[in-house]
């Protein structure tokens, strides 16, 4: 199938943020009297916004999450991310080959935050792959699972959203891919997760980012 467009995830497919960011969020966490291993934390908050998440965080710690803890959380999340974030293994070629494909029309589609994913794709030398094509969750009326910036994506790279190709890791996203009426390949380091990725409706799993070039060829 020839895509008219690739739209990629952010966290977790580009970056390897999602160690970093839950590491913050459990210990932030556990001030406020809810333990969590790492483990447990990013099972239960990758693909999802913390804000989304209120009700559950209120619920267990016994607080409210106020503007002032969440604007802790970014902060403690900005600095530990400058200082130790790394792309994940095999994107930039990933990526150069998406660009290439598609004749440069790609995008980053994320549930997080702009100033993150920004200062995420900068960091890890991607920037000027997507550069004006960054579209946040928190911008859109709905975040992931819902499909909406997909969907912008789509439209601001006038492609249609069934010509386009989605690079998801979660089911969360894959839920979000689908919805909006693309096709959704899944990143999927870990086999245990493949079931979950394939019921949300993902296309086609693979191993590592360094596949996807190849992948892209034979599409």
């Amino acid at each position: 199938m020839l895509f008219e467009a690739i739209l990629f995830d952010c966290d977790g497919v580009l970056v390897d943020s999602e160690p970093i960011v839950n590491g913050v969020l459990r210990d932030l966490l556990e001030e406020r009297g809810w333990t969590l291993t790492l483990e447990e934390c990013m099972a239960r908050f990758i693909g999802k916004a913390v804000r989304d998440e209120r009700a559950t965080i209120e619920a267990r710690t016994g607080q409210p999450l106020t503007d002032a803890w969440m604007a802790l959380f970014y902060a403690r999340r900005n600095r530990e991310l400058d200082a130790r974030l790394t792309a994940i293994a095999g994107a930039h070629a990933a990526v150069e080959a998406a660009h290439a494909h598609v004749q440069q029309r790609i995008a980053c589609a994320s549930g997080a935050d702009r100033f993150k994913v920004e200062m995420q794709l900068a960091k890890v030398g991607l920037m000027d792959f997507f550069d004006g094509r960054i579209f946040s969750g928190h911008e859109m009326p709905r975040s992931k699972p819902a499909p909406d910036v997909y969907r912008a994506a789509a439209a601001h790279l006038h492609a249609p959203a069934d010509q386009c190709l989605v690079i998801e890791d979660t089911p969360i996203g894959v839920t979000a891919g689908v919805a909006a009426g693309a096709t959704v390949w899944a990143y999927c380091p870990r086999p245990e997760h493949g079931p979950a990725l394939r019921e949300a409706g993902a296309r086609h799993l693979f191993g590592h980012m360094a596949d996807l070039p190849g992948l892209l060829a034979a599409a």
